[in-house]
């Protein structure tokens, strides 16, 4: 019931609000946090039943998380790019304006940071599909996928 509050209300004046107002970035995350870690216990418990050797957790905002997800997962990858190329990527997908984008880019961990945190980087910047591909297949070969 609360998620689909959540996506009735409008998303731009809920970004606003969250990103001008720590207090309420705070009550969104409280209701979020929990909701996540469940959804993401049930999957992860089902995959392991299943037989699954590897599970990929995509965390955009991993590092934010401090510990939390760092101590649940056994390697991080990031994938990285420079900051314009994110921009551009964050426009084409979402439709924000630059300002915007980097105010919300602004509040997160650096680009310092995320890669600070990595175990493995994947860089993302000027490549061919193909050529992202092969960077992905190494990396599962290491896996041992």
């Amino acid at each position: 019931q609360m998620i689909d509050a959540l996506g009735a209300m409008d998303r731009q004046a809920m970004r606003e609000r969250v990103f001008q107002n720590a207090e309420a970035k705070k009550q969104l995350e409280a209701i979020i946090h929990p909701l996540v870690s469940q959804i993401t216990a049930e999957q992860a418990q089902a995959a392991v039943q299943s037989g699954r050797q590897v599970l990929v957790f995509d965390v955009p905002l991993l590092v934010e998380s401090g510990e939390r997800w760092r101590k649940q997962v056994d390697r991080v990858i990031v994938v990285d790019c420079d900051a314009d190329t994110q921009r551009q990527r964050v426009m084409a997908r979402s439709g924000l304006a630059a300002e915007e984008i980097d105010r919300i880019v602004e509040l997160q961990a650096s680009r310092a940071q995320r890669l600070a945190c990595a175990d493995l980087v994947l860089y993302n910047q000027g490549l061919s599909l193909a050529e992202l591909e092969a960077q992905v297949a190494k990396v599962a070969a290491d896996f041992g996928l």
